[in-house]
C-alpha cells in the first residue's frame, strides 16, 4: 500500500496552509506496539507505506535517516505593497530583473526572477541573470516555426525566418511573388497623390489670400477707415461700438442658418443670434446698398449707435469685411418721433412697417431695421435717387419726387396705424381692384361715413369706439396726400400719449379736475379741435367736462 489506512499501524495528516507552529507525540493510550515508533515530516508524494515499518526499523534504513521535504515559506506577514512602502531597506527583492510575489498560504511575500531570467532574486549583485534560449532547441521553438536563426534578447529570444520567407502568424511563410508593374503604379499613385494635395493647398493659400484682399476693399468703400479714426477720436466717451468681424457673426447665427430667421424685408433678412456671454442680438443681413451710402456708411452706424432710447433697437456694431454690411441691433428701441426732433443729426428711417417693430418679452415695442435710414438731407445733393420701402407702405409723395422726409416716415406710420385697427395686410394682391391697397380704402370709407366695415370686429364696442374713431382720424391725417398736411411724428407721438392718458383716466369717472388738466396738458384744449370731421372729440368733450365742474 503506499498510503496510511486504519488499522494499518500508521496515520498520517496534511500541513495546514498558514501553520507557524507544530509539535507531534506518541499517545501510549492510542500505540499498542512496543517497537520504535516514528514521526517525521515529508513530501506526501515520496512517502509509501510498508507494512514491515511497523515491526522494525526498516523505514530508518530505507531513506538512510532522511527524507524529502517541500517546504511553502513567505518573507513577513506583508503584501508585496505594503512591504515596499514600510521600509524599502528591508524590502527583499533587491535583483535586477526580480518581481515580488503575494504568497496563496497566508499574508506575505516571495521574490523571483523574471521569465527569460534565471538566478537569486535576493542578492544585487549576479542575482537574476539572463537565459541564453539559442543554446538549446529545447528552450527555444524558432526550429518549429520554421525559422533559420535563434538570436537571444535580454529576457527572451526572437527568430530570424531564412531568406524568402517572412514571420506571419508565428510561422515563416515564403513571400508571394509580385508583379512587375506593382511598383511603378504605386510610386504613380503617391506621385499622384502629392501633386493633387500640393495644388489643393496653394489654391486654398491663394483663395485665403483673395478673400482678405477682398475683405480689405469692402472694408474701406464701406468707410472702414473712416470709421476707425471717428472711433478713435472719441475714446474716452460713453460709446460702445463694435466692428464685427464676418466669422464672428457667422458663429452667432450658425452660419446664417434658416432656423434663426426672424423676419425678411426688402433690405434683407435679419437673423436671431448669440455672442458670446449669451449676448442676444438681432443681426440683419442687407441684400443692396447705393455706392453714394457706401461711403458714409461707417460713420452713419456710429452716429445710430449713440442713440439711446427705450424704443429703439441699440445697435451694437456693424461688420465691414462684406459685400453689404450687416447690421446688429439689440436692446432698447425709440419712438420714430426721436428720430425725427431729438437724434442729432436728425435720422429718416425710410422703411417703417410692422414687421420692424418688435415686441420683446416684456410687450414692449422696438422699432428695428435701419437698412434704409439715412441722416436728414441738408440740401438737394443729399436727396436719395433710388425708391426704397416696402409696397403698400410707401408715401405716394417720395415715390413721385424720390425725395425721403420725415413725413415719408409718418405716412408709412400711418399704415401701421391702419393695421391695428383693422387687422389688415397693407397690400393684398388676390382682393378686388378698389380693395388691394388698405391706405385707399380706409380712405375711401371714411369719406363715405362708413368706418365701422373696414375696423377689426374683435376691437370694435359701444364702449371703445370713440378711441378708435380718435385713432383713426390720426391715421387719416398720417396718409395725408401732400406732406405739407401731415403731423409731425412729434405730434403724432403726442397726441397718442393723451388718448393712452384719457383711455387708462376715463372723464366720465374723473372726480378731480386739476388731475384730468395734468393727463391732458396745457396743449390739450389747443388741440382738442380734429379738422375735417364731424366726430366730438375725446380730448374736447374732457375738456368741456372739466369746464362744466369748475
Amino acid at each position: 500500500m503506499s498510503s496510511c489506512s486504519p488499522g494499518s499501524g500508521c496515520c498520517e495528516a496534511h500541513v495546514p496552509a498558514d501553520m507557524g507552529y507544530c509539535k507531534s507525540y506518541f499517545n501510549p493510550d492510542y500505540n499498542d506496539t512496543t517497537a520504535c515508533g516514528y514521526t517525521v515530516v515529508m513530501e506526501a508524494k515520496a512517502f509509501s507505506y510498508s507494512t514491515t515499518y511497523r515491526s522494525s526499523s526498516s523505514f530508518w534504513y530505507a531513506n538512510n535517516g532522511t527524507v524529502p521535504v517541500v517546504m511553502d515559506w513567505r518573507i513577513t506577514n506583508d503584501t508585496c505593497e505594503r512591504a515596499q512602502l514600510n521600509d524599502p531597506s528591508s524590502y527583499a527583492c533587491v535583483s535586477d530583473n526580480s518581481e515580488c510575489v503575494n504568497t496563496t498560504n497566508g499574508p506575505g511575500y516571495r521574490c523571483k526572477c523574471l521569465d527569460g531570467y534565471q538566478g537569486n532574486p535576493y542578492v544585487r549583485e549576479g542575482g537574476c541573470t539572463d537565459i541564453d534560449e539559442c543554446q538549446s532547441n529545447t528552450t527555444n521553438n524558432c526550429a518549429a516555426r520554421g525559422a533559420k536563426t535563434c538570436i537571444n534578447i535580454q529576457g527572451g529570444y526572437t527568430c530570424l525566418c531564412p531568406p524568402g520567407k517572412t514571420m506571419m502568424d508565428d510561422r515563416c511563410i515564403a513571400n508571394q511573388k509580385s508583379s512587375s508593374w506593382v511598383i511603378p503604379v504605386v510610386g504613380s499613385s503617391v506621385g499622384l497623390v502629392v501633386l493633387v494635395v500640393t495644388i489643393t493647398c496653394a489654391y486654398l493659400i491663394l483663395q485665403r489670400r483673395k478673400l482678405q484682399h477682398i475683405k480689405q476693399r469692402y472694408f474701406q468703400q464701406h468707410g472702414g477707415m473712416m470709421l476707425f479714426e471717428e472711433i478713435k477720436s472719441q475714446q474716452g466717451s460713453s460709446i460702445a461700438f463694435k466692428i464685427f468681424s464676418e466669422a464672428e457673426l457667422q458663429e452667432a447665427t450658425d452660419k446664417f442658418d434658416e432656423k434663426r430667421v426672424l423676419g425678411q424685408g426688402g433690405h434683407g433678412t435679419v437673423y436671431k443670434g448669440l455672442l458670446k456671454g449669451n449676448v442676444e442680438v438681432a443681426v440683419k443681413r442687407c441684400m443692396s446698398i447705393d455706392e453714394q451710402h457706401k461711403k458714409e456708411f461707417g460713420k452713419e452706424m456710429l452716429i445710430l449707435s449713440q442713440i439711446n432710447h427705450r424704443n429703439i433697437v441699440k445697435l451694437l456694431g456693424c461688420c465691414l469685411e462684406v459685400q453689404v454690411p450687416m447690421l446688429i441691433a439689440h436692446q432698447s428701441a425709440e419712438a420714430l418721433a426721436y428720430l425725427h426732433s431729438w437724434a442729432s443729426p436728425p435720422i429718416l428711417h425710410g422703411d417703417v412697417k410692422s414687421s420692424n417693430i418688435l415686441i420683446d418679452c416684456d410687450y414692449t415695442a422696438k422699432v428695428s431695421d435701419f437698412g434704409a435710414s439715412i441722416l436728414a438731407p441738408t440740401d438737394e445733393s443729399q436727396f436719395v435717387t433710388l425708391v426704397q420701402g416696402t409696397c403698400g407702405y410707401l408715401d405716394p409723395e417720395y415715390m413721385q419726387t424720390c425725395h425721403l422726409t420725415d413725413k415719408s416716415d409718418v405716412y408709412s406710420f400711418g399704415v401701421v396705424l391702419l393695421e391695428l385697427l383693422t387687422r389688415k395686410k397693407p397690400f393684398n394682391l388676390d382682393a378686388p381692384e378698389d380693395e388691394k391697397s388698405l391706405a385707399l380704402r380706409f380712405i375711401s370709407v371714411t369719406k363715405e361715413g362708413r368706418l365701422e366695415e373696414i375696423l377689426d370686429d374683435q376691437l370694435k364696442n359701444d364702449e371703445n369706439m370713440e378711441f378708435l374713431e380718435e385713432i383713426a382720424e390720426l391715421a387719416k391725417q398720417c396718409l395725408e396726400i401732400f406732406g405739407a398736411n401731415r403731423p409731425s411724428m412729434r405730434e403724432v407721438s403726442e397726441r397718442l400719449d393723451r388718448l393712452r392718458k384719457v383711455m387708462q383716466h376715463p372723464w366720465e369717472q374723473q372726480q378731480n379736475p386739476e388731475e384730468m388738466e395734468l393727463l391732458l396738458g396745457e396743449s390739450s384744449l389747443a388741440s382738442s379741435e380734429i379738422v375735417n370731421t364731424g366726430i366730438l372729440s375725446i380730448e374736447k368733450k374732457a375738456a368741456r367736462n372739466l369746464e362744466s365742474g369748475r
